[in-house]
């Protein structure tokens, strides 16, 4: 049985009948199909999402009214956590404690953007002084209308929250297109919407390839914004795309985030911190802080010391008990780690540690926790994002060098630095030009702050209250004194 899109309320099959089989990385066995969209269900979906913004069903509710289905949402996410989870694992391989705080933290985000979108209704319009008293001029926010929402695979659910999220609270009709690589926990996010008394049209579903769904949606001519999380070569096609129209884009795209760890610093938090950047979910994570610049005083020390705690994490199904480090997501993905891996062996490049299958898995996308050291900084795996469990680790000498060496990226989504000493900290953490540092720390991720890079990193931040102001436009209502007289052309 395969799943549905849903558009305008209903459940429904592709109009081609089309489907893509889905693929637990784990095992490599096909335990589920989802739907095959194409531009035609893509209209479909447009068209039901102008006429649901367009009618002032969803719209023009208060935010109180809009605030009490979204917590009605986080309700029953929370309540359907266990099944949620293990789903993403079976779709996606990351382990089942990572699954779940995905879950946890996307139920999270209804209630706070439910909250905020309270908040701001409640405020008072901002009055603006022009300096001319017969004048009165105040800025008012109005939803900003059709959102096209399209996510990547490495959260599946997490990823597509950020963005429905704020959009739903600040009043807009969104289609949301998932990665074709795992969609499933969207599928549900669709049922449990539809439950929680989104109004049909409001919310729509729509899994497939990204050519024949994903591209027909971003450029279609109703649409008022793309929200895009995916890769820099399709964000650059989706800002092309939107020009022509003059449509407004959000982007985040990639990542080679850098980590400075000074001398001073203790070394058993280092690791355990700069585990935490690139082995979690796999390293499959857009800011993993997959560049790390340590001391010369304290480098050999370290690398050590990361190679044997990297060699006691445990591997395997993420449905099992233990496990730290699933499958990468898919066999492209998988093939895609390695070449990178045996492209830096004919530079003369070789890992220090990993960089293999593990020993007796012979089914399943899995690869080893992988390090190189002393990289040349001009290498392919120092420079370009990998998006596996793959770091890289080089020496500075000065805090002068590790910020020009941390700077030097095309990328600037991420960046940390750690250090007892909390000014150079600080000083450091102001210089790196990306958009989310972490200080004596790397990855922790709150809904409050706001998310988004530098550079190709992409345009536009979310989370936050600047996530929700993305899902606004802004007008301005100025008005002039009824009983005064203008007298340009009338004396």
């Amino acid at each position: 049985m395969a799943t549905q899109l849903f558009i305008n309320g209903e459940f429904v099959d592709p109009l081609q009948g089309q489907t893509i089989d889905v693929i637990n990385p784990a095992d490599e066995t096909v335990f589920a199909q989802i739907a095959a969209a194409t531009a035609e269900d893509a209209d479909l979906a447009v068209q039901a999402a102008r006429r649901s913004f367009d009618s002032g069903v969803w719209r023009n509710k208060s935010a109180q009214e809009r605030g009490a289905v979204l917590r009605k949402v986080t309700e029953l996410i929370m309540a359907n956590i266990d099944a949620i989870a293990e789903l993403e694992v079976k779709d996606n391989g990351k382990p089942l404690p990572e699954a779940r705080w995905d879950i946890e933290d996307a139920a999270f985000c209804f209630t706070y953007y439910a909250g905020l979108a309270e908040q701001m209704a409640a405020a008072p319009d901002e009055e603006i002084d022009v300096g001319e008293p017969r004048f009165h001029s105040k800025v008012v926010r109005d939803p900003l209308g059709v959102v096209a929402a399209i996510v990547p695979w490495n959260f599946p659910l997490l990823m597509a929250v950020w963005k429905v999220a704020p959009a739903l609270a600040a009043g807009c009709s969104i289609v949301l297109k998932p990665s074709e690589l795992c969609s499933l926990s969207c599928v549900e996010l669709a049922k449990i919407i539809h439950q929680a008394g989104v109004p049909d049209g409001v919310f729509n579903l729509l899994t497939g390839y990204g050519p024949d769904a994903g591209a027909p949606l971003s450029e279609h001519p109703l649409v008022d914004k793309v929200a895009f999380t995916g890769s820099v070569p399709t964000g650059s096609r989706i800002m092309q795309a939107a020009a022509k129209d003059v449509r407004t884009v959000s982007l985040e795209l990639g990542g080679k985030s850098p980590f400075i760890i000074f001398d001073d610093c203790d070394i058993e938090k280092a690791v355990e911190w700069i585990m935490f950047g690139i082995f979690w979910n796999q390293g499959q994570v857009c800011s993993a802080t997959s560049r790390v610049l340590v001391h010369e005083e304290i480098f050999e020390s370290l690398v050590v010391r990361l190679c044997i705690e990297a060699e006691k994490i445990t591997i395997g199904n993420g449905l099992d008990d233990g496990v730290l480090l699933g499958p990468l997501v898919s066999e492209g993905q998988y093939r895609k780690v390695l070449g990178f891996i045996e492209g830096a062996a004919a530079e003369g490049i070789e890992p220090v540690f990993g960089g293999e299958r593990p020993a007796g898995m012979e089914t399943g996308y899995f690869l080893e926790p992988t390090i190189f050291a002393d990289v040349p900084t001009d290498a392919t795996i120092w420079k370009e994002e990998i998006f596996g469990p793959v770091v890289c680790v080089n020496k500075f000498s000065s805090e002068e060098e590790a910020v020009r060496l941390a700077n030097d990226s095309e990328f600037g989504l991420g960046g940390a630095v750690m250090s007892d000493d909390l000014a150079r900290c600080d000083r450091v953490a102001r210089a790196l030009r990306s958009g989310i540092i972490w200080v004596n720390c790397s990855q922790p991720t709150f809904t409050q702050a706001p998310w988004g890079g530098y550079k190709k990193s992409g345009i536009g931040r979310e989370l936050g209250r600047w996530g929700l102001e993305n899902y606004f436009e802004v007008k301005q209502i100025t008005s002039f004194d009824k009983d005064g007289h203008w007298g340009w052309y009338i004396k």
